[in-house]
């Protein structure tokens, strides 16, 4: 991977992380509706703004699919559409904060992933960055779960953010291998297609019924497509271009610190002093990331990090000429 991050993917990831803090929110003004109908409508509505416009752009890439690249393609999307079951329904058993937390403990998962799957060795001080916001990330829910009594079902809905974290790392992961090849337009329109799809099949399954609900559920459903799904989740899978999956999901523990401030300002959930200082570590965490990578490339490579740990070299890459027109 380039040493320097292109400059528009610190835009890109800035308006990701921003709309991701809204999620929680704008799932928790949904009000008491089954998980699955959210999430059905959230990757439906998705994948129907994408649709007509991919519709006219991408057919002569679709059709140089191998199955290889259809596999994974629609394997990411499940995982996708059953990260997103899991996570809104966490919302129900337990706090905000805890939910954005444990959900997005997955850039450990993505740090051991990428380096067996992909040979994609990060620098020392990147690897202790990500480890550290965990903790971080760890002591927000923590101090979260100490002040709120949400009895038993507490457990259930910190297992579902958990399952979320694995799904979520799961799909990042074939993003990285599938985004080095497709453009992404054509990845984002079937991988959003297969989520809504997979969530679809669940909501059949479960009986879970997907009208007769008020036009404000609708509207935030809407919300959660153009916002967090569609800019978020397509800025992070933009940057998968360019960036290990590990960094991205390390800018993904930005949400719960931006969470928790609104949480706080429309819920009046009060992050106890514990869950402050997590929020601090996580921005200092993925601050250093981002003086890593700004360093000059000579600073760089005179640490002991960078010839003890190094970071995969990726082969040069001819793109298709949708990639090469954004």
């Amino acid at each position: 991977m380039p040493a320097d991050w292109p400059p528009r993917i610190y835009v890109v990831l800035t308006l990701g992380v921003i709309s991701f803090a809204f999620a929680p929110i704008l799932v928790r003004w949904a009000g008491d509706v089954p998980g699955i109908a959210i999430a059905v409508w959230r990757t439906v509505t998705a994948a129907g703004v994408l649709l007509p416009v991919a519709t006219l752009r991408i057919g002569p890439e679709v059709r140089e699919f191998t199955r290889r690249d259809v596999g994974l393609i629609l394997g990411a999307g499940v995982f996708l559409g059953l990260h997103f079951i899991a996570w809104i329904e966490s919302l129900s058993h337990t706090t905000v904060a805890s939910a954005s937390v444990l959900v997005t403990i997955h850039p450990l998962i993505l740090a051991v992933l990428g380096y067996l799957v992909l040979d994609e060795r990060l620098r020392r001080p990147t690897g202790m960055a990500i480890g550290t916001a965990v903790g971080g990330a760890t002591l927000i829910g923590w101090a979260d779960a100490g002040t709120v009594d949400l009895g038993r079902g507490a457990l259930l809905g910190n297992s579902l953010a958990l399952s979320g974290a694995l799904l979520v790392s799961l799909y990042l992961l074939i993003g990285r291998v599938v985004r080095q090849k497709v453009s992404w337009l054509a990845y984002v329109t079937p991988l959003y297609t297969a989520a809504a799809l997979t969530a679809l099949v669940a909501a059949g399954v479960k009986g879970v019924p997907l009208l007769g609900y008020s036009w404000t559920f609708y509207a935030l459903c809407v919300g959660l497509a153009l916002g967090p799904q569609v800019l978020g989740h397509g800025s992070f899978n933009y940057a998968l271009h360019y960036i290990p999956a590990a960094i991205v999901g390390l800018l993904a523990l930005l949400e719960p610190v931006g969470a928790s401030i609104l949480a706080y300002i429309l819920f009046g959930e009060v992050p106890p002093p514990a869950s402050i200082a997590g929020m601090v570590v996580v921005l200092v965490a993925v601050a250093v990331v981002i003086w890593q990578r700004e360093r000059p490339s000579s600073a760089r490579e005179a640490g002991p990090s960078a010839s003890t740990v190094p970071e995969r070299r990726e082969k040069p890459e001819v793109r298709s000429s949708s990639e090469q027109t954004g």
